[in-house]
């Protein structure tokens, strides 16, 4: 099965993306793995988006759109996969649907409240990117690692400000995919507020109902 997760930062993407991939034994495609995977190869593609990344710049619809149809190609994909960051825009959209079918697209819903108080929490060891939340995963001691005692970090991009910013950025560019895919009868929306487990199930019902056929258990 071929699907797209959709969703702002801070919602649950990458992570469910993960246990979906284990549980299906398809791959999780991100699209920032691929662009630092390109720039640790040196590939062609790679050596034209690594000034832009270093930079801080977003790599370009063409750029990007040519790195996820190169790694589409790879074997592993050939019994489906789940795209994690692509697409962001229309243009890559389009794209996509000129590469492949897409059996499924998953919206994952969250307030932007919620957002910035989950992204605002989270703590993290430097030197081993061990990470904690003060709510949901507070380390022993405040600010402190659990396995080191070294002082814990605010990453910049989890800051409320960068927050804000990345949700202004997010339903500006992304937000009209939704809207794209549900007049083509793809979306469905999955409320991510519920404990992980129950999200994980509700995802799993969602796509056994796109494949009857195809149990994919719990």
């Amino acid at each position: 099965m071929k699907l797209v997760f959709l969703g702002p930062p801070g919602a649950g993407k990458g992570t469910m993306a993960s246990r979906l991939s284990r549980h299906m034994n398809i791959p999780h495609i991100s699209t920032g793995d691929i662009i630092r995977a390109a720039i640790r190869n040196e590939t062609e593609l790679g050596n034209q988006v690594k000034d832009i990344v270093e930079g801080g710049g977003l790599v370009p619809d063409d750029l990007t759109i040519e790195l996820v149809e190169e790694r589409l190609k790879f074997d592993d994909t050939r019994e489906g996969y789940i795209l994690d960051g692509f697409p962001r825009t229309i243009v890559q959209a389009e794209a996509l649907e000129n590469m492949e079918k897409i059996d499924h697209v998953i919206n994952f819903e969250l307030s932007d409240e919620e957002i910035i108080r989950r992204l605002s929490g989270r703590r993290v060891h430097k030197p081993t990117g061990r990470t904690y939340h003060v709510m949901f995963n507070p380390p022993k001691v405040e600010g402190k690692d659990d396995v080191t005692g070294e002082d814990l970090i605010i990453r910049p991009d989890d800051r409320e400000e960068a927050v804000a910013k990345r949700l202004s950025i997010y339903r500006e560019q992304t937000e009209p995919l939704i809207q794209y895919y549900q007049k083509k009868s793809l979306l469905e929306h999955l409320d991510t507020r519920p404990r992980p487990e129950e999200v994980f199930s509700n995802l799993l019902s969602m796509i056994n109902s796109r494949s009857p056929l195809e149990d994919l258990g719990s």
